[in-house]
Parts: structure tokens; sequence; C-alpha cells
């Protein structure tokens, strides 16, 4: 898996990771859209603002049940490490995400448009820039929030360059 470097540092190691994850095995699904996500969990209301949201975001999974996304910025640098995977590979292999989700899941491919890209480019390069304004920044020391904008980074130079 190419973002191993990136996956449970600051990146894919929270509760919502645990969710997103979950989410894209029950799809049970080799493509994805982006905007099937986004639309999913409710982030295409935020109107591209994902600093302090005040929508609720879930998904309902197939038992009806509502699983959350406590912080969107969680979702997005999720997502946008899942992008790059499929951009050097092609798919991402769920398993290697969530050892305890069921061995007979599809890998998935999660696609999005240009613009979807640039969207997703915008948000990273906010957080980046302006950490603290980020509702997360309320749940972690300033240190470690200050360090997950260095590997996001590091993250988005490899997803979109400069």
């Amino acid at each position: 898996m190419y973002i191993k470097k990136y996956w449970g540092n600051y990146i894919g190691g929270t509760d919502d990771s645990l969710t997103f994850v979950a989410y894209l095995a029950e799809k049970q699904k080799n493509e994805i859209s982006l905007n099937e996500i986004f639309s999913d969990f409710g982030l295409d209301k935020l109107q591209g603002d994902f600093r302090k949201p005040d929508v609720p975001l879930v998904f309902v999974d197939s038992q009806g049940w509502e699983k959350d996304i406590s912080f969107a910025i969680d979702l997005i640098t999720d997502i946008a490490a899942l992008l790059l995977e499929c951009k050097v590979n092609g798919y991402v292999n769920l398993l290697e995400l969530d050892e305890d989700i069921e061995a007979d899941v599809p890998d998935v491919c999660i696609t999005a448009t240009q613009e979807e890209h640039k969207q997703i480019d915008k948000v990273l390069t906010d957080f980046i820039a302006a950490p603290l304004e980020y509702d997360l920044s309320e749940m972690m020391p300033k240190e470690d929030i200050i360090e997950m904008t260095t590997v996001c980074k590091e993250l988005r130079k490899e997803l979109y360059g400069e």
C-alpha cells in the first residue's frame, strides 16, 4: 500500500477513518465517485466550508443505523490519501486499511472530476494555512495539529504537486 506512510499518521487513524472505511466496504463497489461520497455524508451541504460545519455528517448503513463523522477535515484528509492510493495503484485494498472488515470486500477506486480534485486541493491548502480555524484543533494539542499540517502538506504535494 503506497499511502502506508500517511495512513495512521494523523490520517487514517481516527474513528472517522474507521467509519469511512466501513462505509466504502458496505458499498460493495469497485468504483465510487467522490460526488457520491460527498452526497452520502452530507459534505455537499457544506458549500466548501469544512472548518466548523454545523450540519451533521452522517451516512445511513444498510441496517438503518446512522454512522457519523465528527470532523469534516478528518474525512477530507482520508479521502485525499485514498485518492493518492488510487492515483498510484489504481485502487485501494480496504483490508489493508482495516483488517477487521470482512475479507470479501472488493478493492475500490475512488474517482473524482477535475473540479472535485480542485476542491480537495483547496481544502487541504486551507487546512495547512489555518489549521487552528478547524474544529479538529479544539480536540488536539496545538503541536499535534501543526504536525498534522506537515503530513497533509506532503500528501497534498504528492497528490497535486506544488
